[in-house]
């Protein structure tokens, strides 16, 4: 298989409490604060129609993930065996993608802010979707 580079440009950051991973719930339904969406202005056309309420999946870089790892114990748990990283939601992993499902909780502009998400604050935005199937679905 040959190599092939992506490039990658954030569309945004995420703001949020939560600074240091060790203490940072492993899913945002454990306990994540609040946190921001905060988009870069020339963006803000495919804001526009988010709205308070619904579902959305973000898609965010773990910039401080190592790509290196293929394994893991899943959740820290040195008592698990060891398992694929394609196998679990580690942030370690070749592509350092993180996949969120959150709640808009409000809409100022280019914030947005949400719930259950557990990524770290500076953490870099990548893409935002609808959740389809639901009582929102668009």
């Amino acid at each position: 298989m040959s190599e092939i580079d992506y490039l990658l440009r954030p569309v945004g950051r995420v703001e949020s409490p939560l600074t240091d991973a060790a203490r940072a719930p492993k899913q945002g339904d454990e306990g994540a604060p609040d946190a921001w969406l905060v988009f870069e202005p020339e963006f803000a056309p495919a804001v526009r129609d988010l709205r308070p309420g619904t579902d959305v999946l973000v898609l965010t870089w773990f910039d401080r993930a190592s790509r290196d790892v293929l394994t893991v114990h899943p959740r820290g748990d040195a008592s698990r065996p060891e398992t694929g990283v394609f196998a679990t939601r580690s942030p370690h992993r070749p592509n350092p993608i993180g996949l969120h499902r959150v709640r808009l909780l409000s809409v100022d502009g280019l914030r947005i802010r949400v719930a259950d998400l557990e990524a770290l604050d500076g953490t870099p935005v990548l893409d935002v979707k609808p959740v389809l199937g639901g009582p929102h679905e668009r």
